[in-house]
């Protein structure tokens, strides 16, 4: 199985296009295209019935005491976590490609609606996790289904890795319901996972990395 992107080449830095924020030199950061990348793939195992594609960053800060404080900074050495940018599902086996902002363009307060798709009734978006980060914020609370991009503490002091998983699956539809999760879809593919292939992007908003 191959998996490319046109937005972005493995290994290499995701324009700020695709991120939900770019940096700026008074305020740290401002809000960004938030559009999602392209994708395309080839040579699907013979059996597959579906497929899923996820977005993840491995290394977000597993404490948030310092993270955006000035004059503090986020230590590279701090244990990190998983933070969900995108849970894509049911995907026909005859799709071959993903258009940059086919499923998002631009930040939306509030989060967009989900898990049905419009315009993509077969496809499902799971909550991505602004969902939580957001939830304490009056402006922005709310549930954060399909893509919402790189966002990374601008005091951190490492530059974050967005992996980008497409799925090959032996099941036309995944088991998950209502407003599910990463983990949940993690689970629900137990088992059914014919193939997988990967792809990392990396993003600062760190101006001195």
């Amino acid at each position: 199985m191959k998996l490319w992107s046109n937005s972005f080449k493995d290994g290499a830095y995701i324009p700020g296009e695709f991120a939900f924020a770019v940096s700026h030199p008074e305020t740290h950061i401002s809000l960004s295209a938030n559009r999602n990348p392209h994708f395309a793939w080839s040579q699907l195992p013979a059996a597959t019935q579906s497929l899923v594609l996820i977005c993840h960053d491995p290394d977000v800060p597993s404490r948030g005491d310092d993270v955006n404080q000035d004059g503090k900074t986020v230590a590279a050495d701090l244990p990190r976590v998983d933070f969900f940018h995108w849970l894509l599902l049911d995907l026909p086996p005859a799709t071959t490609s993903i258009a940059a902002a086919a499923f998002s363009d631009g930040v939306t307060p509030r989060g967009k609606p989900g898990p049905e798709i419009q315009n993509s009734p077969s496809l499902r978006h799971g909550l991505n996790d602004y969902t939580g980060w957001f939830a304490g914020d009056a402006a922005m609370s709310g549930d954060y289904f399909g893509y919402d991009g790189p966002c990374p503490p601008w005091n951190d002091e490492i530059v974050h890795r967005y992996i980008f998983t497409l799925y090959a699956l032996s099941i036309p539809r995944l088991a998950v319901t209502g407003k599910f999760t990463g983990a949940q879809v993690l689970a629900a593919m137990h088992g059914h996972i014919l193939a997988e292939e990967a792809m990392v992007g990396l993003y600062t908003l760190n101006p001195a990395l």
